[in-house]
């Protein structure tokens, strides 16, 4: 290991008002856009689901500013980052960060700029991943680098878990950790797109496929039997945007239900015999699968004699922490050194539910950029908004000891 990766001897500094002033005016604009910019490079599309093309790129990061590192794979291209700055012989606090490094496909034709070229302009970096979340991602490494050029160790061990398969569900990154049973932390960040504000709560999601089966017949008399189209297209008018008489949540409003692809009949001269629905219905933190999905078959079958069968694929719980935690409070305070923060919820779904559901992590959404440009042709995050992140968690390192915990 080189010298310039060594973290000082001694922590005197760490926690002080000093410190984390001094690691807060060593960000570094440029290095912090050029790492944006790298990682967007490195195509992570999911699905089909392959993380390796950064892999290389922030092991090197990490390593270089002194970290352990590793790599974990749920299967071969499935693979997270782990990576530890400090001395984990349980004697100091562990705050984790847990960034994911795949990102949804891009439609070429439909962006202004190549999407995997991290183009910079007008004080934007775009490409996919910018905003979502390799953004995050740069600035919450680049906090760490910041407080190790400006001479500030750490007040807790830093782990960063930069991990795969986010996109779609995230059971080869975070949950595989979780199954594996590597994550340990007394506090957690996530640094997803989220306006620079405190995330504490978000809704989850269902989805499911619904089959609806008729009668085939001519298309001269469709009367005569039964169209699965049209009992589908009651379903669609009944579901979209409907009200499950959920509670409404302070935060999070009420649960929505987006009937998002429809396939169905053979011809136009056949009366249709099948038509297929895909849901997304999302939940509520506290929210069940089976709860969640009885709320749907209460809605198809107020409709009447509805012949159909529905499955669902993929469950993601809600979560929230309370408002008033400690972890809540403390990070007001650190962020909005950096700059003016409030506490919010958010309509998506991250990997912090894990942490919050299964470990009881007290755990946080955080990040540069805004879930609007997230997922979208010419994805971009604002130059400013990444440097008062990395600003952000250059505080963050240098303060959190876990005391308030």
């Amino acid at each position: 290991m080189s010298s310039s990766s060594r973290w000082p001897r001694s922590d005197s500094g760490s926690g002080s008002a000093g410190a984390e002033v001094a690691a807060r005016a060593t960000v570094s604009e440029a290095r912090l856009v050029e790492l944006t910019r790298a990682m967007i490079q490195r195509d992570t599309t999911n699905p089909p689901g392959d993380e390796s093309p950064v892999v290389g790129l922030l092991t090197e990061v990490m390593a270089e500013l002194g970290c352990q590192t590793e790599h974990f794979e749920s299967e071969p291209r499935r693979a997270s980052v782990l990576a530890s700055a400090g001395d984990r012989d349980g004697s100091r606090p562990v705050l984790l960060i847990n960034g994911h490094i795949d990102v949804v496909p891009a439609r070429p034709q439909e962006w202004s700029v190549p999407p995997f070229a991290g183009v910079v302009k007008d004080g934007r970096v775009i490409g996919r991943g910018a905003c979502d979340m390799k953004g995050g991602i740069a600035a919450a490494i680049e906090g760490l680098r910041a407080c190790r050029d400006a001479g500030v160790r750490p007040a807790a061990d830093i782990v960063f878990h930069l991990v795969a398969d986010e996109e779609t569900g995230g059971q080869h990154g975070t949950a595989a950790l979780l199954r594996a049973g590597r994550i340990q932390a007394d506090a957690c960040v996530v640094p997803e797109p989220n306006e620079l504000s405190i995330g504490v709560a978000e809704r989850g999601a269902l989805l499911a496929e619904i089959e609806v089966f008729g009668r085939a017949g001519h298309g001269s008399d469709p009367a005569a039997v039964r169209s699965a189209v049209y009992d589908a297209a009651a379903i669609t008018r009944a579901l979209h945007c409907a009200d499950f008489g959920d509670p409404e949540h302070p935060m999070l409003g009420r649960p929505t239900c987006n009937v998002g692809v429809i396939r169905g009949g053979t011809a136009p001269n056949i009366v249709a015999s099948q038509c297929d629905l895909s849901i997304d219905r999302r939940t509520l933190p506290g929210q069940t699968s089976s709860q969640v999905l009885d709320s749907v078959r209460d809605v198809i079958d107020s409709l009447g004699d509805i012949d159909y069968r529905m499955t669902p694929t993929v469950f993601v719980s809600g979560s929230e922490i309370a408002t008033d935690h400690p972890f809540v409070s403390y990070l007001l305070d650190a962020c909005g050194r950096a700059a003016a923060t409030e506490v919010r919820g958010s309509m998506l779904s991250t990997d912090a539910r894990f942490m919050r559901n299964d470990l009881r992590i007290p755990t946080v959404v955080y990040g540069p950029g805004s879930m609007r440009h997230a997922h979208t042709a010419d994805e971009s995050v604002g130059v400013d908004e990444l440097c008062t992140a990395a600003r952000a968690f250059a505080t963050i390192f240098a303060t959190f000891d876990g005391q308030s915990m």
